[in-house]
Order: structure tokens, then sequence, then C-alpha cells
């Protein structure tokens, strides 16, 4: 099948290699010329473990390949994926702007049937929105289709997602375009993946309810987390006990600093402004959305008060910039909020990550980036672990603080037994253990 992804981000470059992957011909398009060149030599503009070798098997096999050239792609593809940005607006609302102009480019290109589908994150009713404006300015009585196919892919493990999905999400009214899409998926159908066949508007808002849902267990576990710093309980005990529960289950359970990333905080703020705007006032989510920034400031006065409330002066090694392990995204990761407290207080900063420090950079300068984890810690007064890549579970204490000039470690991602951690010397704090 020819298949065309408009979009070589994040979403429509992992859709358009594991499409490519299931043995279909895929072009992804993008209109950023320096992205398409890069990609053509392999190169990819993001972290994200797997895609790289998947990107190069598939091209030089040519299943997969990249182009400027948009028009062409439409005419040449019986499916067509719409995997443009929908970035936040002021008031949280998705600005559509891409995935229109998009649609108004499939029209001007319609030369034959063709279906239709959004695989970017798009608020209700965006479908039929998308139909309007192809009918509108198509030049030809050639039909088509429009279908709503939401990803669910984590950063991280996006890969393993797309290739071993918990359910795929199909939503449209159209026999024909239902048939073809099942097609498209039909190496996930063998291995007897659930599919939701379901109308668009139901479909859309299958993912905003999904990552609101998941946003609403990071935040309560959160303030299950404070609640056993003010008693004096251990909330690893509690989200365990909570997990072994069948109704509830052990996921989204780990207290932190707050979450962060490309689709949490625009879909859970996305998902107020669409109830908002069909009169429903969403409580729950907003509540979710208030509880959040605020983990973020309680992750920094806990910093400031290992460090006796007083920060001026004081050296502060961060280990963890990306919003979670396993990708170079910093898109509001809790530690641009921590960085930019502790430099307001006036603290020196000596940071590390994996991936993220190059992205890091574009946003504060003029920190001290380090070569690793231990480097880091020289000099310092207090060590914070913000994201918990698994490089940090496996630090030598002893060799950490051995770096360090003082003794405070301030653990936002539990990532430590506080007994082993205090056993070496350590002044330990982490997130709601006793």
């Amino acid at each position: 099948m020819k298949v065309a992804v408009i979009g070589a981000g994040y979403v429509g470059l992992v859709t358009a290699a594991c499409f490519a992957e299931f043995g279909n011909e895929v072009v992804c398009v993008d209109k950023v010329k320096e992205k398409v060149e890069a990609l053509k030599k392999g190169e990819i503009p993001f972290y994200e473990p797997g895609l790289s070798e998947l990107v190069e098997r598939n091209s030089k096999e040519g299943r997969l390949t990249f182009t400027q050239n948009i028009d062409e792609a439409i005419r040449d593809s019986l499916v067509i994926f719409i995997a443009v940005g929908t970035p936040p607006r002021g008031d949280g609302s998705a600005d559509l702007t891409y995935v229109e102009e998009v649609a108004k480019k499939i029209a001007e290109n319609l030369n034959d049937y063709k279906v239709v589908v959004t695989k970017s994150t798009v608020p209700v009713g965006t479908g039929y929105r998308i139909k309007e404006i192809i009918e509108k300015n198509k030049k030809n009585k050639v039909s088509f289709d429009v279908a709503s196919n939401p990803e669910f892919l984590r950063e991280g493990s996006a890969v393993y997602d797309f290739m071993h999905p918990d359910r795929v999400v199909i939503g449209t009214e159209s026999d024909s375009a239902r048939a073809i899409l099942r097609d498209l998926y039909r190496p996930l159908y063998l291995r007897d993946t659930p599919f939701v066949f379901t109308d668009i508007k139901t479909a859309e808002l299958i993912k905003y309810a999904s990552n609101s849902y998941l946003a609403m267990r990071i935040s309560f576990i959160n303030e299950i987390a404070n609640l056993c710093d003010k008693v004096g309980a251990d909330v690893h005990v509690v989200a365990k006990a909570m997990g072994l529960d069948g109704r509830i289950g052990p996921k989204f359970l780990h207290p932190g600093p707050g979450y962060g990333g490309s689709c949490f905080p625009k879909d859970t703020r996305a998902l107020i402004k669409i109830a908002e705007e069909y009169g429903y006032d969403f409580k729950l989510v907003k509540t979710t959305v208030e509880v959040n920034e605020l983990q973020k400031e309680r992750a920094f006065k806990k910093i400031k008060e290992m460090l006796d409330k007083e920060l001026s002066g004081k050296t502060v090694a961060v280990l963890g910039l990306s919003f979670k392990p396993n990708t170079d995204d910093i898109r509001e990761a809790p530690a641009i909020h921590i960085v930019k407290r502790l430099q307001e207080e006036g603290a020196n900063i000596r940071a590390y990550d994996p991936a993220a420090m190059e992205n890091f950079k574009s946003l504060f300068p003029d920190i001290t980036y380090c070569k690793n984890s231990y480097h880091a810690a020289e000099g310092a007064d207090a060590v914070v672990i913000v994201t918990e890549w698994n490089q940090f579970r496996n630090m030598n204490l002893k060799r950490l603080k051995e770096a360090m000039r003082g003794n405070a470690l301030i653990d936002l991602r539990n990532v430590f037994e506080p007994e082993k951690a205090k056993s070496v010397g350590f002044k330990y704090t982490g997130m709601g253990r006793r």
C-alpha cells in the first residue's frame, strides 16, 4: 500500500518508519529542507531508541523515502496521514493552522480516491472540519474519506508501542476507509491486537481522555506522596498496595516533581478548553493541571529546605533534564522550573543528562554542563535527581558523596533506598518517603 505521512516530527517519523517496516511503500513529507536532507542521510532529529535503525533499514530497502514535495506525495498515495504539530494557543486550545494547511493541499491534489487520516492529536470535531475544507477546495468530483487514528506512543519506547500497541483506535463512518485501514494494520490484526472501530468524534476524544486520566493518576499519587511527607508514611508501600487492587493497577503511580512532555500538559489543557466550548466545566482535569504546577514548586522547596533555606552561593548538581528517561525532549520538563528557581535564588548549577543537554542549553546557556554524574557532583552542596535515567539508579553513592562538598541528596524520583543513602553519609530526602 502507498502511504504518505505529512509531518516528520516525533509522531510522523515513527509512524512512517513503522508502516514501512510492515512492508508498505511510505513517503514522509516535511517542509523543512534541512530536516528532509538530514533524514535522507539517516540522521534522526531527536533521540528515540531503535528509530535510527528502523529508518536506515527501510530507507536502504526502498520502502521509506523523504521529500518536501507534498503535492506529489498526496497524488501518489492511497492513505494520507496528517501528523503535523497542533501546538497550544495561549488559552490552552490546540492550534490547527498546520492541519488546515495540509487539508487544503490534499484538496488541491485530489486526483483519485484517498483516505485522509488524522494522526495528530486534534480537538473533537476536527475530522469533520477537515472534510469540509477538502470538499470546499477540491477541484473535481473525486471521492475521499476521513478517519481518526490517534497515536498512543510513549517517548522513549515509541517504536515498541507502535509494534505492540495495547489497542488501535480507528474512527470513521466509511466502510471503505475502515477496510483499508484494517488492511494497513494487518500485521497487528494477525497478532490479535485489540481494534476499536468507532466514529470520528469518539476516536478524537479517546486520546484526550486517555492522556488526561493518566495525568490525573500522576497528580493523585503526587498528592498522596505530599501527604505521606506530612504524616510519616511511605508512598512506595501505599502505591504498591493500591496497584495490587485489580480495579486500580500499578502503572502511573510513581511520585515525582510533576509530569511534563509534549502530551500530558498540552492535552489536559486542550480537554479543558474543549469542555468549555461545549459549556462543561471539567473540574477534575482542571485540578490535575493545578496540582502538577504546584508539584514543581514543591520539588524546588524540598531542595531549598535541604540547604537550610539558603541557596545563594550554593552549588547544586541537577541530574536529569529531559521530562522522562530515554528521550531528549525537555518540553515542560520539571527540570526547567527547578533550574529557573534555583538561579533566581542565586544557586550555581552543574547539570548532566545522557541525551537532553543540547536542548537544555537553548534555555539555560549559562549553567555548567558536565560529562557524567560524578563530574556534576564535584564541589556540589546538593545533588538532585530530577529524571530517573537507569544509569542514575546504578550510581556508586559512596563515589558520588566523595565528589561533593556537601552531603544533601534530594531524590525527586525515589530511585534510592533512604537507608542506603544515609549509610554512606548523605542527608537524604525523597518524595513521600518517611
